[in-house]
Parts: C-alpha cells; sequence; structure tokens
C-alpha cells in the first residue's frame, strides 16, 4: 500500500477504535521504517533495524506501535496488523497462538474489553 494523508487519517481513526474496544490509551503511531529510526535507539532497540521485515512491531514499554504501510498487501491485512499490534498491547503476556488470533479477530468484529486489571 501506498502512504497518503487519507491513508494516514484511516490508520489513526482505526487505532483509536480499536485501542477503545481494547480499552487501552491510544498508542503512538509510525506508519515508515524513516519514523522507527528517527525514533531515540532506547525506544526502538530490540527492533529497529529489523522492523522493515515485519508487518507491524509493538513496543510495549513505550505505548507505540509501528505498522509497516509499504509492505502490506490490502485493507484486509491492514485492518488485521492495526488488531493484531494492540492485542499486543492490551495483552503483553500472551504469545501468538489460537487465542491470541481468537482475540484479534474479536477485536475486528467489535467485541468491546474490559480495562485490564492485576489479579489480586
Amino acid at each position: 500500500m501506498r502512504l497518503d494523508p487519507d491513508l494516514r487519517l484511516s490508520i489513526l481513526e482505526k487505532v483509536g477504535i480499536y485501542a477503545a474496544r481494547l480499552a487501552i490509551s491510544e498508542p503512538r503511531v509510525l506508519l515508515s521504517t524513516k519514523e522507527v529510526l528517527e525514533m531515540p535507539k532506547e525506544i526502538t532497540s530490540g527492533r529497529r533495524t529489523t522492523a522493515y521485515k515485519y508487518y507491524g512491531v509493538s513496543y510495549l514499554l513505550h505505548n507505540l506501535v509501528f505498522i509497516n504501510v509499504k509492505k502490506i498487501p490490502d485493507e484486509k491485512a491492514l485492518d488485521n496488523t492495526i488488531s493484531h499490534e494492540l492485542v499486543h498491547l492490551r495483552f503483553p503476556y500472551l504469545s501468538h497462538g489460537k487465542r491470541f488470533n481468537k482475540l484479534v479477530r474479536q477485536v475486528l468484529k467489535g467485541k468491546a474489553f474490559s480495562p485490564y486489571q492485576k489479579r489480586k
């Protein structure tokens, strides 16, 4: 996909909608590898120079998400990637797998989650 102002706005709107469904604060969103490399190294360390390989990357400690628009082939993959990265932020303890993918699908279908609470 090609990043233009309309697509940027559309992505930011979707991030806001999905973040609200997941009951998390809206993360900062990076949409190009150039934006990732412009961030301070301590924020993007670990996946700084390899970010271009992925559709998206979550930087959990900094409430930051990178969506690699250039690599994403279509609108469906874009929606899935946004939801996927936000599920990482909401459920940081959860690894990829059946349960993770189910949560991604639920977000896309409109399910709202209650805010995260640590167990006592």
